[in-house]
């Protein structure tokens, strides 16, 4: 069933119009990402002539989807900013707080009871403001989004850094904090950097065990996690016809841990099928009608080097399957080379725990795929030799794998059925094991694998592959099994080998597809409904029990002084890789998402402390002694001392989490003074009125001492573009001063000194 109609009519009413105007006006040919772009200009303008990379530009999405983790914080800051209702469509999707432990029967309704305050919130707070809200149970909010919302040649921003997911429908689909979504949310207009364009061209057919999920791990090998920040990944080529809708959107989620703004695929058949086994053959039509202006121009394929900053090309013909990591998702290893990588690294051989599912690979076609490779094992009778989870992807894949006999398969292996949400991929997971600081591996089909994400195991061995490869590493038991080449062991001790994987993009029988209120399994969901749709109900009160310990209502942070920054002594310099999980860890803490002072009692617990190399432990300037960071920065807050974060490059890489902005902010952390920063990170600390800072000589990071106290000079004079002075003043009483920069631009900058954008917006 389509949802917005009224408002994809309008879109599409006006959209090639927009795009030949935008044509007209930068006198050229145009890419599709720069036609989606161009038709979403908050205000038309005279000229496009905007510099890649450095322009800032105002765009005015379509839609905002949030999950449930991150629509608390949203949410407050939305009630915070004096509307009654949403200015464009809005969903909230409960799929990040429910915990896998033994499987969907027990976790569901755990899940409910646990967090009841939370769903009572949000559905509150979605009734009363014209948001659409999505249950537990009703999936993974961007599996759901591609079934339910995403359409070629829109523009949507969502609470989750994965929102990019929506680009295998042809979207511009940005991953931002939850101050971004009040812009949108509030019909102001939305800021982003104008991308740089890298143009990634697909050439020849995937064959045998490789998939779509071995494009983006082939990438991101050789981009790494810094390679696409800043850009917009535009994928065109022959080899794109090949690609299911679902699989470009996996190819487009991963997108994110390149740093990408976001991916895209052009509108083809491909994409106009899934619209309509999706029921949505109106959108199917309507984008039909436009379909020349859904692509790039003939003129930019025909000569991408002139259009593109960067070119890739990839041989799908020679793709290898890939397995990436451990402990970053761009360390990528083509199957056929673990043989020899594996022992030389030192990574555990066994795998203990083959994981299916998260929002990058839990369709259709990815469960039937994974159980093409459980069927042969038990035909073959082959034993597992590893733990087998799964989590699909939304209720209405959930009912069709559960009718087409798919999970039944997958269960006959011993496969566990975890509910329709992100579970271990984002560290929900109740793991069940001897020694959870063992060193062992397991291998997934999710999007990320830093060092304690899945089960906080710092010794945990996480690497990720396609749902097919996850299942025959289970069966296999061996991180280095190739099933292209190496045999395994029946029952009897007969050699066997896996033949390649199959799987249908869609179901012979169609979608069970939610009539909007009740789907699949009524007794499992205890029949409740999973959608409610948008209304209006501008008398209903929204659910925070004052005394709650997951729920707090925001207070607005304090402006500028007006005066230079001075005194403050370093919180932490962090060493290595400096995640939003390291800065605000998942799993457990999820709980207080929606509780800012709570929450940040997790700031930076899993960061490296340069000067110690241990984490969580830093020294108190004030007495001496060494404590857990938030305790450190709690105790310069009572003494009305702000401090300084210093970290290494792409600091605040990973999940759009906010709190890992809103946590140091709340401490009274004024600024952090990085190698560089993530895209969304850096942002979510402008909007928060931190100030985001980078070493002009990265070398200057080694002059910071522990015992320094830090002062940040030229904030009066402050303009886009001007340098800021770093003097250290060190504890033997000499001083060193060197240059910092920011991309602040002018706007950026009253947010600085209002305290934080929303206070701007309200003000």
């Amino acid at each position: 069933m389509t949802q917005d109609s009224n408002m994809l009519k309008r879109f599409y009413a006006s959209y090639s119009e927009k795009v030949k105007s935008a044509r007209a006006r930068a006198g050229r040919s145009l890419t599709y990402a720069e036609k989606v772009l161009f038709s979403h200009l908050f205000n038309d303008s005279a000229s496009l002539r905007l510099r890649r990379g450095e322009s800032y530009v105002n765009f005015r999405p379509d839609r905002v989807a949030m999950q449930d983790a991150t629509a608390q914080m949203a949410l407050l800051q939305f009630m915070n900013a004096g509307k009654s209702h949403v200015a464009v469509p809005a969903t909230v999707h409960c799929d990040h707080l429910i915990r896998a432990d033994v499987g969907v029967g027990k976790d569901l309704p755990a899940a409910k009871t646990q967090n009841k305050e939370v769903y009572d919130f949000l559905k509150s707070a979605s009734a009363k403001f014209g948001i659409g809200f999505w249950a537990p149970g009703a999936g993974i909010i961007h599996q759901v989004v591609l079934e339910n919302y995403a359409f070629p040649g829109g523009m949507m921003v969502g609470t989750d850094s994965h929102t990019p997911n929506a680009g295998g429908l042809g979207m511009v689909a940005v991953g931002v904090g939850g101050a971004d979504a009040v812009d949108v949310l509030t019909g102001q207009p939305w800021e982003l950097r104008l991308p740089r364009l890298i143009g990634v061209e697909l050439k020849g057919k995937l064959s045998g065990w490789a998939s779509p999920k071995d494009v983006i791990l082939e990438i991101l090998g050789r981009l790494t996690v810094k390679g696409g920040t800043n850009a917009i990944l535009e994928y065109f080529g022959e080899g794109v016809a090949s690609l299911s809708a679902t699989g470009r959107a996996t190819i487009c989620n991963m997108g994110a841990e390149l740093g990408a703004t976001c991916s895209m695929f052009p509108f083809d058949n491909n994409t106009a099928t899934y619209l309509r086994q999706t029921s949505r053959d109106d959108v199917a039509d309507m984008a039909l009608a436009n379909a020349d202006d859904l692509k790039a121009d003939a003129e930019v394929y025909a000569e991408p080097e002139k259009y593109f900053d960067q070119l890739i090309t990839i041989d799908l013909s020679a793709l290898e399957p890939h397995l990436n990591g451990p402990f970053t998702p761009d360390a990528a290893t083509p199957l056929s080379e673990m043989k020899a990588r594996a022992p030389h690294e030192g990574y555990p051989l066994k795998v203990e725990v083959a994981l299916v599912g998260s929002c990058t690979n839990s369709s259709y076609q990815d469960l039937a795929r994974a159980a093409s490779v459980a069927r042969q094992a038990l035909a073959k009778r082959i034993p597992m030799s590893a733990e087998l989870i799964i989590n699909p992807g939304s209720e209405m894949i959930r009912a069709t794998a559960e009718r087409d006999g798919i999970l039944d398969d997958l269960r006959k292996v011993g496969g566990v059925i975890m509910t329709n949400a992100c579970g271990p991929c984002i560290g929900q997971w109740k793991r069940h094991t001897d020694d959870n600081n063992r060193k062992n591996t397991i291998v997934t089909s999710f999007n990320r694998n830093f060092r304690r994400r899945a089960d906080g195991n710092p010794n945990t061995y996480a690497f990720i592959g396609s749902p097919e490869m996850v299942v025959a590493l289970a069966v296999a038991g061996r991180l280095d099994f190739n099933p292209a080449t190496d045999k395994l062991k029946d029952a009897d001790g007969n050699e066997v080998t896996l033949d390649e994987p199959r799987g249908e993009a869609f179901p012979p029988a169609g979608f069970i597809v939610s009539d909007g209120q009740k789907v699949g399994n009524v007794e499992q969901l205890e029949k409740e409904s999973l959608f409610v749709p948008p209304h209006d109900d501008n008398e209903a009160e929204v659910v925070i029990d004052p005394h709650s310990e997951r729920l707090q209502r925001l207070a607005p942070f304090p402006a500028w002084d007006g005066k230079e920054l001075t005194g403050m002594p370093v919180l932490i310099k962090t060493k290595g890789k400096c995640t939003t999980d390291h800065i605000s860890m998942a799993g457990p803490w999820l709980r207080f998402r929606g509780h800012l002072q709570n929450i940040s009692a997790n700031l930076l617990m899993g960061a490296v402390n340069a000067f110690n190399g241990k984490s969580n432990s830093v020294k108190d300037q004030i007495d001496g002694q060494y404590k857990e960071v938030s305790a450190v920065a709690s105790h310069y807050k009572e003494q009305g001392v702000p401090s300084i974060i210093v970290a290494e490059d792409n600091y605040g890489e990973g999940s759009s989490r906010e709190h890992a902005a809103m946590e140091p902010r709340f401490l009274n952390v004024r600024v952090v003074l990085a190698k560089s920063f993530a895209r969304i990170h850096e942002t979510n600390l402008k909007k928060q009125g931190m100030l985001a800072l980078t070493f002009k000589d990265k070398a200057d990071y080694d002059k910071v001492r522990e015992d320094d106290r830090v002062a940040i000079t030229g904030l009066k004079t402050m303009a886009p573009g001007s340098e800021l002075a770093v003097t250290l003043i060190h504890a033997d009483g000499t001083t060193e001063t060197f240059t910092a920069l920011h991309s602040y631009n002018d706007l950026q900058i009253e947010w600085l000194k209002a305290g934080s954008a929303l206070n701007y917006l309200t003000k």
